[in-house]
């Protein structure tokens, strides 16, 4: 056995880049040049020391035997993957010579392509939009994970806020609406069990019986996208028994007459045959949420994903008004807490769109990027889509209607470039693979949506291979591409300070955190960010809150549901995040293969035992899973666990091959959970 190394130890405080609500503070343990541990760090609250299992194996990622670490230029047919290694100048010599001249056609014929594979604001929309910005590209409406919710929030507080997580320890009940909080939030369900300890009430309201369900004293299994018909319910029960705070009303919320009369037409009784659940169920949880104080609502993403969510999004966010809950520092909501950061963060001296220098480039929205990439030039749209540069996402994996998003990254008339850490779907379909840097080998700095710090990440190794920052290989393209503006010399430190002026880097640099100077009880005495400090009930543009049933249900579209009988939704494998991690082979080796689970009954309809291989579909096409036959599903509802890489599905796809593009009633984003589909033996 090896002699343990006594080479002296270093800590670098980081922080985790992923798409997550706890945006944690880690500590790497670099020895030898090399990362040898990861672990939380135990002096900022909200990580507490704690890592979630996935992120714990961040530096398997980064020195994954698959890694990226060379530019390469496509040699096979796309979508093949099949690559040859070039240098660096011959790369982006290429690169640039065939963007110039599409760009000397028609700029907006380019359009980048980027989420959050990193929210680090450096790495993320950084160097990147200046080079856009300079270059006149389409623009992206980057709406596939948030946007019906946030912008939903924002109608109606004026911008995303909340209460702050470490109080939930303090409340007497909490919903936990639409999140697995135990795979997705796992430091807020902490301070849950906290609460749950010192006698607090949990309720989970979730389509699927989840892990976190299973801790919490009840579940309410809905139908998928009845979360706003469920909210009317409650504040019927609400209005009818006047539990409510006429004086925060009075003072802090705008009228609620349109409101009220809205409310009062969902009975307990209606309210149940949409949801799918008992009214007895409704009238008892409205009881808890109009008597018990404080009581607070932990809402997360998962229920914004069907047609109605922007509406689902702000019926809920009224419920804390109606009681006055926002008295409590331990009482109201919280979906997100990016919009507290709007006061240090200045987005348009570090993205510069300046730089577009009076020009208006289109708009496309990323979940509509299989449609797109398939259109020609017409007026309407404008000119056909000729480049594609991804950063920072998966589109080919993680977009709806997969087979026509893979079919449009098919194009041989499509130049495209991918940032990446490994060949991913997307990368397979590319000409040249740029290798990108991991969060263990650059500066970034992050806000959160979780909580309220802002966190540094110090690079703790080298680049390992050829690879760069985002912000250096963006910062090189602009070389070559001839812009010299001084802001494309920037250092990804001089980024950093610009993202946040008045942010104490000293301070970050010394306890890798830094927390906003907010108060505890943000909305006791009103004072909203919106433009007079009231809730909006009526707010412009979308107008008073109703239910929005979803595009495809029994209901809505009877002739669809006989043939296709079961809603599904396709929440995250719980050792995946997005398609990050999927080919982490510790991690993929306890999810097994793509699952889908359903219940008992249909099972048993349909001739399927546990572990049966099954073809799963609809009008759009279809998938091969095994299937997990599981109480966890209520009838009529199957779970579709993503997000697969295609190439590691039976048949090469995932279960966006069955969702649609059709989009939300605000915000314009995905409908990932509003999709019937069949289930039948393989």
């Amino acid at each position: 056995m090896a002699e343990p190394s006594t080479a002296p130890i270093r800590l670098v405080r980081g922080a985790c880049p992923h798409d997550c609500p706890d945006t944690c503070s880690w500590l790497a343990t670099v020895q030898e040049g090399r990362v040898v541990h990861l672990q939380g760090n135990p002096s900022h609250p909200s990580t507490h020391g704690a890592l979630c299992t996935k992120v714990s194996r961040y530096a398997e990622r980064t020195y994954h035997d698959e890694r990226l670490l060379h530019p390469m230029r496509r040699v096979g047919r796309k979508g093949e993957g099949r690559f040859e290694r070039v240098s660096w100048d011959a790369a982006l010599d290429d690169i640039a010579r065939r963007l110039s001249a599409i760009a000397a056609r028609d700029p907006e014929s380019i359009l980048p392509y980027s989420y959050a594979g990193t929210m680090g604001l450096v790495q993320g929309e950084g160097m990147a939009a200046r080079f856009f910005h300079r270059l006149g590209a389409s623009r992206l409406d980057r709406t596939i994970c948030a946007s019906a919710g946030g912008e939903a929030l924002a109608a109606t507080y004026g911008a995303k806020v909340g209460m702050h997580m470490r109080f939930f320890a303090e409340s007497r009940l909490i919903l936990i609406w639409g999140s697995n909080s135990i795979t997705s939030n796992l430091h807020f369900w902490t301070l849950a069990q906290q609460a749950k300890r010192d006698g607090a009430k949990l309720v989970c309201i979730d389509p699927r019986r989840t892990e976190t369900a299973d801790k919490c004293h009840q579940h309410i299994g809905l139908l998928p996208g009845t979360d706003g018909a469920l909210a009317l319910g409650l504040m019927h029960e609400l209005f009818a028994h006047d539990w409510l705070d006429h004086d925060y009303l009075q003072r802090h919320v705008g009228d609620i007459t349109p409101l009220r009369e809205r409310a009062l037409a969902w009975t307990p009784e209606r309210t149940a045959a949409e949801c799918g659940i008992d009214a007895a169920t409704v009238r008892a949880l409205a009881r808890e949420l109009g008597t018990l104080s404080p009581a607070a609502i932990r809402l997360n993403y998962g229920m914004q994903r069907a047609r109605g969510g922007g509406n689902a999004v702000r019926l809920i966010a009224l419920l804390p008004c109606l009681t006055g809950a926002w008295r409590h520092r331990a009482g109201g909501l919280l979906l997100s807490s990016s919009g507290w950061f709007r006061d240090v963060k200045d987005t348009a001296a570090l993205e510069r769109p300046d730089l577009l220098a009076g020009r208006r480039p289109r708009i496309i929205n990323m979940s509509t990027i299989g449609d797109d990439l398939l259109r020609e030039s017409d007026p309407a749209f404008g000119p056909k889509v000729q480049a594609v540069i991804v950063y920072n996402s998966n589109p080919v994996a993680v977009a709806p209607q997969s087979r026509r998003v893979a079919a449009g990254f098919a194009r041989e008339d499509l130049f495209t470039v991918v940032l990446e850490h490994f060949q991913t779907d997307t990368a397979d379909h590319a000409d040249y693979l740029l290798p990108a840097t991991t969060q263990l080998e650059h500066l970034d700095v992050h806000t959160a949506y979780g909580h309220t710090d802002v966190l540094l990440n110090e690079p703790a190794v080298p680049p390992l291979g050829e690879s760069l920052p985002n912000s250096e290989i963006f910062r090189r393209l602009a070389t070559r591409m001839g812009f010299d503006e001084p802001c494309f010399a920037d250092s990804d430190e001089q980024l950093a300070r610009t993202a946040l002026p008045s942010i104490d880097v000293e301070l970050l640099r010394r306890q890798g955190y830094a927390p906003l100077p907010l108060a505890e009880v943000p909305f006791a005495q009103g004072g909203f960010p919106t433009a007079d400090g009231r809730v909006r009930i009526d707010a412009p543009g979308v107008g008073v809150p109703d239910y929005v049933p979803n595009y495809e249900s029994r209901s809505a579209t009877p002739e669809l549901a006989a043939r296709f009988p079961l809603a599904m939704i396709s929440p995250p494998a719980r050792h995946f995040l997005n398609s990050s991690f999927v080919n982490v082979m510790s991690l993929r080796a306890i999810e097994g293969r793509p699952t889908i689970e359903l219940n008992p009954q249909d099972a048993a309809a349909r001739g399927i035992a546990e572990g049966t291989e099954v073809r799963v579909f609809n009008d759009r096409g279809s998938t091969l899973c095994q299937a997990q036959v599981s109480e966890r599903a209520r009838p009529g509802v199957v779970h579709g666990f993503g997000v697969w890489w295609r190439k590691f599905g039976a048949d090469g796809t995932n279960v966006n091959e069955l969702t649609h593009q059709r989009l939300t009633d605000i915000g314009r984003g995905p409908c990932f959970y509003d999709c019937l589909v069949e289930v039948a033996a393989a």
